[in-house]
């Protein structure tokens, strides 16, 4: 198991090779979550990421002898990109194999740090296992993404950073996929001072680790999810031991409230955040976690979200909101019909982005289905068009929350 001393020791070797990220006080985000909020925000590192704290810590302690052989890893994207930028940097050969689904920005940036790609398989897992198969064939170094001391040391340094940029922090909250960040993360806090509570999260689309910690059938399964980047079927034996001892809670969110916390941080902090970075606010913001007015630091842990995935993921959180409803409307097939019902929609200042018109698909003659998207301005604007509409005699089927 990893010690407070391993972290410091990873700290004084990363120290001029890693960026030490602010911890920014959110007046707004403190108001939503009931907290007095902070957040590390290491999706400022230069590969998007804290993941290439650990890499940095487990490439820089290789010999000469082990960067010779090069280096292979499995990694969804930021692990990959950490471990490219500084095998490059040190001279190491690298390749890295990620899951066929890896976002575009994710494969082509690691490609630009210098690492030779491969995508293989539909996820982590199947990755994890083409990169032992080529460590094993040519004899390279397999750098673990998660379950390796040195890697969970060199994560741990952002407890460090956490506990000189506020001493008097009462909770720390952090994604969890393998276990590496709050595994190291935890060390650091608990080691110092065991009264710093520190949470766990995950997507209930894939809660390996609270599975592995409780046991519980129900928590079995996986799926896909917006959050690639803790996307892990199996938790690692070193970083679960260490969650157990460290961690005091692991709680669960849906993808729609990951979604909802992306769109927060864009919006209200004009900060990017992918699925896994934006888990921890997710968490705060519907009020899973003991809290309430406490000192809480929440870990921004990456930003390497694809801009397209993005704009999907946008229009996600706005649904969920109340921010985008979707309705179809039964009208007569007679002209001025759909004039009239946008007047309707107009008088409820609620925004038209899409209309379309459909006579020939489940409607009987003489009748027009006419479906639209309006942008609205939370659940009781919804509500607000809903009854506009059905007063006005609209035959309504209503999509507006999802």
């Amino acid at each position: 198991m990893i010690t407070f001393s391993d972290i410091e020791a990873a700290r004084a070797r990363i120290a001029d090779r890693v960026f030490l990220s602010p911890l920014a006080a959110s007046e707004t985000l403190a108001k939503l979550t009931g907290t007095r909020l902070s957040l590390k925000l290491e999706n400022l590192q230069m590969t998007g990421s804290f993941k290439e704290r650990g890499a940095c810590n487990k490439l820089s302690f290789l010999g000469p002898p082990e960067r010779a052989r090069g280096v292979v890893t499995a990694s969804a994207g930021n692990h990959a990109q950490g471990v490219a930028h500084h095998a490059t940097r040190l001279g190491i050969d690298s390749v890295v194999v990620m899951p066929e689904a890896t976002p575009l920005i994710k494969v082509q940036s690691t490609q630009s740090l210098g690492a030779k790609v491969s995508l293989v398989g539909a996820g982590y897992d199947d990755a994890a296992e083409e990169a032992t198969r080529i460590a094993e064939r040519d004899g390279r170094v397999y750098v673990h993404p998660f379950d390796d001391e040195l890697i969970m040391a060199g994560q741990g340094t952002i407890g460090l950073e956490l506990l000189e940029q506020n001493p008097y922090l009462d909770a720390v909250v952090v994604s969890i996929g393998g276990g590496g960040l709050a595994a190291g993360v935890a060390v650091a806090l608990k080691e110092t001072n065991p009264k710093i509570k520190v949470y766990g999260v995950q997507t209930r689309a894939m809660p390996s680790m609270k599975h592995a910690l409780t046991g519980d059938p129900a928590l079995a399964g996986s799926s896909r999810t917006i959050a690639d980047g803790i996307a892990v079927k199996r938790p690692g034996a070193l970083t679960r031991e260490v969650v157990a001892r460290y961690v005091d809670d692991v709680v669960l969110v849906e993808e729609e409230e990951i979604a909802e916390a992306i769109l927060v941080l864009l919006e209200r902090e004009k900060t990017v955040a992918e699925g896994a970075g934006a888990a921890p606010l997710a968490a705060l913001m519907n009020r899973r976690l003991p809290v309430d007015g406490r000192r809480v630091a929440c870990v921004i842990s990456g930003g390497n979200i694809d801009v397209n995935f993005m704009s999907r993921i946008i229009e996600r959180g706005l649904v969920h909101r109340g921010r985008l409803m979707r309705l179809r409307v039964r009208l007569p097939d007679v002209a001025g019909a759909l004039a009239s019902l946008l007047s309707v929609v107009a008088a409820t200042k609620a925004n038209v982005v899409e209309v379309h018109h459909d006579r020939a698909f489940g409607t009987e003659l003489g009748e027009t289905w006419v479906e639209l998207v309006l942008e609205t301005r939370g659940f009781d604007h919804v509500d607000d068009v809903k009854a506009a509409l059905t007063t006005a005699g609209a035959k309504l089927e209503v999509g507006a929350r999802g």
